[in-house]
């Protein structure tokens, strides 16, 4: 009878441990907490929602994500989102380059005026070596980055008047991320540039008690911002604002390699289905969402590449001046890829 009890309990425990890749699946958390600033309907949630769903599946359920939009973990402070990852107050991402900036100077690349012309150059930069140069950067900050997402090229509107040149911009009051280097942009343009979150800056608009934003065209329709008085829409792709998608590295080594290799086959999956929707609509062969924009009353106007010139001209101190805070190797580097890529 002992004999039999032995063998019961030793087939249970094999049982137990066959049944995960590896014996350290038993530690793995409930739930896994992953932060995103915007949430569904925005193409950025359903990116994240997205990585959440196809890592459940791959996983078959040994790993679960749920999604705190808002940086609801945060206070709504996006601009914390990069050093509680690494704290481990959040367990995973999908993060703005512009909000990590501020713990992360070379990630400023992707937001230096007028450096991306199109999706193009994004891409030059994001699938080749300034991508994974940064990726490899971000590794060495307690976080394991995994796939390359989008926000989307960042256009101007205003409550006031079409904007043409940097003159147009005088004296307007523009709601902008916290990053110094978009203050100094909006400053060298002649603008009133306000540093707010997203949270504060909608009723803001709405009030008025600013004049303008930027943000991707994506943002600015399904955040209804035509109905907060932005009647003015300005297309001058000045700057980018890729998304990452990243885990904490505690956590990512706390998994075994066979669930590694799935939350990273399931983040590259979730991002490549994310920009494509990102870029629905913005196109000249997809131009469906630049229609939808002015049949809700607002004007848009089109930079001409002179146009945009000036606008560059006005910003070139700015350049140059962040350009050594974050690399002149990396902006070189950059540049080259990008006109390569042309």
């Amino acid at each position: 009878m002992r004999k039999l009890f032995t063998l019961v309990a030793a087939a249970l425990a094999f049982a137990g441990l066959s049944s995960s890749p590896d014996a350290s699946a038993a530690e793995y958390k409930a739930e896994y907490k992953l932060s995103t600033v915007l949430g569904k309907p925005f193409p950025w949630g359903i990116g994240g929602e997205r990585w959440a769903e196809l890592v459940k599946e791959k996983t078959e359920g040994r790993i679960v994500m749920k999604m705190y939009p808002g940086s609801s973990l945060l206070n709504g402070d996006q601009t914390k989102e990069f050093t509680a990852l690494r704290q481990g107050v959040i367990d995973m991402a999908v993060g703005s380059t512009i909000n990590w900036s501020p713990q992360v100077k070379e990630l400023n690349l992707f937001s230096m005026p007028f450096l991306l012309p199109d999706h193009a150059g994004l891409d030059a930069l994001t699938k080749g070596g300034v991508g994974q140069r940064l990726f490899d950067l971000l590794a060495t900050k307690d976080v394991v980055p995994l796939a390359w997402g989008e926000n989307g090229f960042r256009e101007l509107s205003n409550s006031r008047h079409a904007i043409r040149t940097p003159a147009d911009m005088k004296g307007l009051k523009i709601r902008v991320v916290g990053s110094p280097l978009f203050l100094d942009t909006f400053s060298a343009l002649g603008a009133n540039p306000t540093q707010m979150s997203w949270a504060d800056a909608q009723p803001s608009l709405s009030t008025g008690a600013v004049d303008g934003q930027e943000n991707p065209l994506s943002v600015f329709m399904t955040a209804k911002l035509p109905t907060l008085g932005q009647k003015h829409l300005t297309l001058w792709g000045y700057v980018a604002d890729p998304l990452i998608f990243v885990v904490n590295k505690e956590v990512w080594e706390s998994w075994s390699e066979e669930d590694r290799a799935a939350v990273r086959a399931a983040a590259l999956q979730a991002a490549g289905e994310e920009v494509a929707l990102a870029r629905k609509g913005i196109t000249a062969e997809d131009d469906a969402l630049l229609k939808d924009i002015t049949a809700q009353g607002v004007s848009i106007t089109a930079l001409s590449a002179a146009e945009k010139a000036a606008f560059r001209d006005a910003t070139r101190a700015v350049y140059d001046k962040w350009s050594k805070q974050i690399g002149a190797d990396l902006v070189k580097e950059a540049e080259t890829a990008i006109a390569a890529g042309r």
